[in-house]
């Protein structure tokens, strides 16, 4: 698949899960078999977010998303670090230079202990431009094991800013597709309710259109603020709008 080619079918992917797997088949290409991304539209000067708000997707194996992931060490990995102070691409070389420097605090050293015994040892990370103070998106792009940062660094000499264009094309049409974790998910009639909220409709307005009492139109906002874990119908209503579920045809 040309780059042109691919481009059009990133266009043209209607969910999350077509574009994941377009995306990871054509990083393969160049020889990058693992990938994880994330976003999150909630970090502040001391925190990342809620972790059941960030968008992740990867196709590491579940023994490595466990530890990396649920057991926290994404907190201390450094190019975590370097991916939330700059934007652009940044080669796994600093790692290297980091480690025979003896520049890495213990907890780094701990993450680069468990990439090594996980075989994630040459890659790229590539950095997004937020598009809010609030906000960072990133992707770490793992070569294939037997692949050494060397080599890595040629292939992208050759092809990185095809191979960076590409991740960030990416990039922007995951932001437009819904997403949510298991417990954000919204049923469609709590999605129903909150549109109409964000239309501007009282709630006795909302019980006409939707054919119900205004007390089970409250029970619905409620449920819908439970499951974005907000306090108030506002907030939910822009937590639903950030994760694309409001105003779509398929949530």
């Amino acid at each position: 698949m040309s780059l042109r080619e691919y481009l059009h079918a990133v266009a043209r992917c209607p969910s999350l899960e077509e574009l994941w797997d377009l995306h990871t088949s054509k990083m393969d290409s160049y020889g990058f078999d693992r990938l994880i991304y994330g976003f999150t539209r909630y970090r502040t000067s001391t925190s990342l977010g809620d972790p059941e708000d960030f968008v992740i997707l990867t196709n590491h194996s579940r023994a490595y998303t466990d530890e990396f992931l649920g057991g926290g060490l994404y907190f201390h990995a450094p190019m975590v670090h370097w991916a939330l102070k700059h934007e652009g691409a940044c080669s796994w070389t600093v790692l290297h230079d980091m480690a025979r420097e003896r520049a890495m605090t213990p907890a780094e050293e701990r993450v680069i202990d468990f990439n090594r015994r996980m075989n994630v040892t040459a890659g790229y990370t590539v950095s997004f431009k937020s598009i809010s103070a609030r906000s960072k998106g990133a992707i770490a792009l793992t070569a294939k094991p037997g692949i050494s940062q060397d080599e890595v660094d040629a292939l992208w000499a050759q092809h990185g800013n095809d191979i960076k264009l590409m991740n960030e094309i990416a990039h922007l049409k995951i932001l437009t597709l819904p997403y949510h974790s298991q417990r954000r998910a919204l049923t469609p009639r709590q999605r129903e309710a909150l549109e109409w909220v964000g239309d501007g409709k009282t709630m006795q307005d909302i019980a006409v259109i939707m054919g119900l009492t205004s007390a089970t139109v409250e029970k619905h906002l409620r449920l819908a603020r439970e499951a974005l874990a907000v306090d108030t119908t506002a907030q939910a209503v822009l937590k639903a709008s950030f994760s694309n579920q409001m105003f779509v045809l398929d949530a």
